[in-house]
């Protein structure tokens, strides 16, 4: 069903939406509580993305403003997490920096939302052309690598600040999670830096034909 009225998916991405900035201010507050929040609201929207893509898919509630909403909130997310992990990794205290990174470089912020901002340009542009480009296997491995990045990270700074207000630095098995939870961050945030370049370079090699190239 194609229309413009609202549903119970739209509902659910407009609910997914008003969390982003609940997320942005949670992930950048001083206090434990605060940032172990800004990880239980991710987790719930990430799954609720999933969630209101079955009920679109099982009960045929697809609407033209689903397809304008869902993507808006996945870009809203995008910027309620990479953001705060910026501004947080910069800041003296070195729990705010990230696991194998250090300090997030401003290439990295550079790649994944210049890839954003270009896609989304690049598909405005097409379906001016009669071209509706749909999301990719590239393009979806890589928000999920995004995503199990910015939930690993959101996870660490709670845990980094519990286990240095109850001195766990020199037990054993905080030094094995460390490890294990610091590789879990850095791989992904490498993996996903990848596919963000290489997604977006099989996006506009796939419809070089929108720009008039020809094979």
């Amino acid at each position: 069903m194609s229309g413009r009225r609202l549903t119970v998916p739209n509902l659910i991405t407009l609910a997914r939406i008003a969390a982003c900035p609940v997320i942005f201010f949670l992930a950048l507050a001083p206090d434990t509580g605060a940032r172990i929040w800004a990880f239980v609201l991710f987790v719930v929207a990430g799954l609720s993305d999933l969630w209101d893509g079955y009920l679109a898919r099982r009960y045929g509630w697809v609407t033209d403003i689903g397809k304008l909403l869902d993507p808006l909130a996945d870009k809203l997310l995008l910027v309620a997490t990479f953001v705060p992990f910026y501004i947080l990794s910069h800041r003296p205290d070195p729990i705010g920096q990230l696991p194998w990174w250090g300090v997030l470089p401003g290439w990295v912020m550079l790649v994944v939302f210049g890839r954003e901002i270009l896609i989304t340009v690049f598909r405005s542009y097409a379906v001016r052309r009669g071209v509706v480009i749909a999301a990719g296997v590239a393009g979806k491995r890589k928000a999920l690598l995004q995503s199990l990045f910015s939930g690993g990270l959101l996870a660490w700074y709670p845990l980094a600040m519990i286990a240095r207000s109850r001195h766990w630095q020199d037990h054993g098995v905080w030094h094995a999670w460390r490890a294990f939870h610091g590789a879990w961050v850095g791989v992904t945030l490498a993996m996903a830096i990848v596919l963000t370049i290489y997604s977006m370079l099989d996006y506009l090699w796939r419809y070089r034909s929108v720009v008039g190239i020809r094979s």
